[in-house]
């Protein structure tokens, strides 16, 4: 829980957070397109996935809530320059045209979502996994190890 209220959609990124690489448009709640804001319908909902990370001493740790996903339509990857891209699709549920949709109001399309992580991480053994459609992302850190201190005896 955060002592800092967000101005910022209720989010727990800001604008302000060197590591994060979402960008903030301020222009995105007018009533004309912004240069920023330019999603296609099949991207516009799903594509607002929310990601929770947290540093534990061990690790970085992402959590994405993604429900209806399976594994096999979610995509994580890391690039050279400590990118963790975390990415999927949820298609679009085939309609019958005997059907009488009433209301439509779970989002599909395509999601994806950047981060940069710190010099301190192990890229060679990040790890993810699938539970219950939440998908938990844990990037090991370096382990810092401590400096040796010896005791020096003092003569005389």
């Amino acid at each position: 829980m955060s002592l800092i209220p967000s101005f910022f959609d209720n989010r727990r990124s800001s604008v302000f957070d060197p590591l994060s690489l979402d960008v903030w448009d301020p222009f995105k709640d007018f009533p004309f397109p912004s240069s920023l804001s330019r999603q296609t319908p099949e991207t516009s909902a799903f594509a607002k996935t929310r990601i929770d990370w947290k540093e534990t001493p061990e690790a970085h740790v992402f959590k994405a809530d993604l429900p209806g996903l399976k594994k096999e339509e979610v995509k994580v990857e890391v690039e050279d320059n400590r990118v963790l891209q975390i990415s999927g699709e949820r298609k679009i549920e085939k309609e019958d045209k005997n059907d009488t949709w009433h209301r439509v109001e779970r989002s599909s399309g395509k999601f994806s979502r950047r981060f940069r992580l710190p010099e301190n991480v192990k890229m060679d053994q990040v790890k993810a996994a699938m539970e219950n459609g939440v998908l938990t992302v844990t990037v090991p850190k370096v382990e810092v190890k401590k400096p040796d201190v010896k005791s020096i005896e003092i003569s005389g």
